[in-house]
């Protein structure tokens, strides 16, 4: 069965994981640092770990799996969890690839510099409706590229 970890501490699109979940079958688990309010489902799942830096990371690092996916907006994890075999989604609907996350990483370094220069202030815009519709645009499109995967193997 596929499953869905989602980097749930600051995720603005855990409804939205929850639907599709609820459309294919699949198993979803939240990883946080603190407890939060889920649905009591049979196929959702919170796991809270300690609050340590990278925890959640390291956590979801080591249960992803081949053909899992990954929910995040962290660039460094979405690199890890790749290069375990698994697809992952940012919360926007971007895809990360073995060919694009390279700049993904890159880009994320030279803002990083860039606001502790002093040059760049403020976070990201707050999510859109067409933000919210594109992610579920690409959470679709990566469980069809799996199960298509799924079935040529098979």
């Amino acid at each position: 069965m596929m499953h869905v970890f989602v980097d749930a501490d600051a995720c603005p699109v855990k409804q939205e994981v929850y639907r599709v979940a609820i459309r294919y079958h699949l198993k979803v688990t939240l990883v946080t640092n603190s407890w939060m309010r889920i649905p009591k489902e049979p196929w959702l799942a919170l796991e809270i770990v300690g609050g340590g830096f990278d925890e959640a990371d390291d956590w979801i690092v080591d249960h992803v799996a081949p053909h899992d996916i990954v929910v995040t907006a962290d660039i460094p994890l979405a690199s890890r969890c790749l290069k375990k075999g698994a697809c992952v989604i940012g919360s926007t609907g971007k895809i990360f690839r073995d060919d694009n996350i390279g700049q993904a990483v890159a880009t994320r370094n030279l803002m990083s510099e860039l606001r502790c220069a002093g040059e760049v202030t403020g976070g990201p815009p707050p999510m859109a409706k067409q933000d919210r519709s594109r992610f579920l645009q690409g959470l679709d499109e990566v469980i069809q590229s799996i199960l298509r995967s799924q079935k040529s193997v098979g």
